[in-house]
């Protein structure tokens, strides 16, 4: 801890990780530095029993002197009962909406442009779930971190939809700051850990996909025929239930030497790329579905290997030596 100085600034290096360095004159003054090796000014202050930080601006475009005496008033101001926070509002001409709001601004103009219609109903689903039950009433710019870690916490029985509502969290504050309604820099949901998760896979035994073959028949000859080509596509491509439902024509290709091997368009993540199925996972499936060894396991009988002459030392041309002249 030392007194923040222009020459004390200057003199921070960065390192792999973020840290503070704290005024020692000022307290709740300090700088914070970035790996990048950005440095900005900040201020943390306690109002009304929450511990706030407010980015005061990066180093250079303000100078220490000016930024210490910022941070000074504010903490002046929250110590006589004032919240510097909620005056920089009103000073930008913000009406400090709640969650409630600004949650009905965001789904009318920020999912719309940036989400897929399945991301959209998971956004709307987490949100009438988990967000607007817990933070409806609360302004934007009071959401803190401890509000944050609380509601994630709160829904440690579900760490997978705790994630994902963190995560949608996050979406909703950085939009905030886009839009004026949080300092930048200010997301509450920076550096509240995730739950572990633990990943969901598994595959059909031989019997099982016996037993389906055999259900799927049956319910081909009741007259589900499309269902039951939906499910089959579902085991010989190994693709999503979405990507199946939605599927096109012009979604399918065929590989030249006209093995029949299926591509389904990248729907998850967006890219141009096609994920290929190859068929000899499709005709693996297929023998399983219709009660039959699977091609890969049959055994077949082992080649006899094949002999490879000896070489024998010196026959290399480097091995045998310099060549004698044979005498004239």
């Amino acid at each position: 801890m030392a007194r923040i100085t222009k020459r004390a600034v200057d003199a921070l290096t960065a390192r792999e990780r973020e840290y503070m360095l704290w005024d020692r004159d000022i307290k709740g003054f300090g700088v914070r530095v970035h790996p990048s090796g950005r440095k900005v000014y900040l201020v943390k202050y306690r109002h009304h029993g929450r511990v706030v930080k407010k980015t005061i601006g990066p180093h250079g475009a303000i100078s220490p002197a000016a930024a210490r005496a910022y941070a000074a008033e504010i903490i002046t101001a929250a110590r006589t009962g004032r919240d510097p926070a909620g005056r920089d509002l009103r000073e930008r001409g913000c009406d400090a909406p709640t969650m409630g709001d600004f949650v009905r601004r965001f789904v009318e103009e920020y999912v719309p442009a940036h989400c897929k219609p399945s991301s959209a109903y998971s956004y709307g689903l987490s949100i009438r779930r988990h967000v607007l039950p817990r933070l409806c009433n609360r302004r934007v710019a009071d959401v803190t971190r401890d509000d944050m870690a609380a509601l994630h916490h709160e829904m440690r029985a579900i760490p997978y939809a705790a994630n994902r509502t963190l995560g949608i969290l996050s979406a909703m504050f950085t939009a905030a700051e886009l839009w004026g309604l949080r300092p930048q820099g200010s997301n509450p949901c920076r550096h509240v850990k995730r739950f572990r998760e633990q990943r969901r896979e598994r595959f059909l035994s031989d019997e099982e996909y016996r037993r389906l073959g055999a259900a799927l028949r049956e319910a081909e000859s009741a007259g589900a025929g499309p269902a039951v080509a939906a499910i089959r596509l579902l085991m010989l491509t190994g693709c999503r239930l979405s990507e199946i439902m939605t599927l096109r024509w012009e979604d399918v290709a065929l590989d030249p030497g006209g093995r029949g091997a299926a591509a389904a368009a990248g729907q998850q993540d967006g890219r141009q790329g096609r994920a290929s199925r190859r068929a000899g996972g499709c005709r693996a499936a297929r023998h399983r579905a219709r009660g039959r060894q699977p091609l890969g396991d049959r055994r077949t009988p082992a080649r006899k290997p094949r002999r490879v002459p000896a070489l024998s030392v010196g026959t290399h041309p480097e091995a045998r030596g310099p060549r004698r002249r044979a005498p004239s």
